[in-house]
């Protein structure tokens, strides 16, 4: 049922980090190579990832030499080495980050898979690291997207990409 980026039992607290440090240079290598065969810059490339996706999105969005367009996670989790939304930890978010591309979280405050309390301490992290975000917070939405999270991800990509936003067109 479904697809993921890695194993995961959260049974351990350093699942995400190994999952998505394993998963990273495979998404890199693509995203590298998808490019190349388009003959796009990094400027015409967004990462949009639900849940573990949203997880490898913000993971290697933030470390690619040029950054991307947008980053937009859905019911995800910005993934820190030590776990702590600090920079204290053994990797700072702060240090690791190679760009600081536009960033849209979006969660549901009834998530019970990626709870909700991931999403703030990825604002948390994001801050510390001095990287801004924009974030949308969904009512009563389990681990999902609904249709305002659909809205406020196109409204996003399509400022982000210097697009009319659907109301002007």
């Amino acid at each position: 049922m479904g697809r993921e980026w890695f194993p995961l039992t959260l049974t351990d607290p350093r699942e995400f980090w190994r999952g998505v440090t394993y998963a990273a240079p495979k998404l890199d290598a693509f995203l590298d190579r998808e490019l190349a065969r388009y003959s796009l810059p990094a400027s015409k490339l967004a990462l949009v990832g639900f849940s573990q996706g949203a997880m490898m999105a913000l993971h290697i969005g933030l470390r690619r030499e040029a950054a991307p367009a947008a980053i937009v996670g859905y019911s995800g989790l910005l993934v820190l080495e030590d776990g702590k939304a600090s920079e204290s930890g053994p990797e700072s978010l702060k240090r690791a980050a190679r760009s600081k591309p536009l960033i849209l979280l979006v969660h549901g405050d009834r998530d019970d898979v990626v709870p909700v309390e991931m999403f703030f301490f990825s604002q948390k992290a994001l801050s510390a690291a001095e990287i801004p975000f924009q974030w949308h917070l969904s009512a009563g939405l389990a681990h999902g997207i609904d249709e305002e999270g659909l809205r406020q991800g196109g409204l996003f990509l399509a400022q982000a990409f210097g697009l009319p936003s659907p109301k002007e067109i």
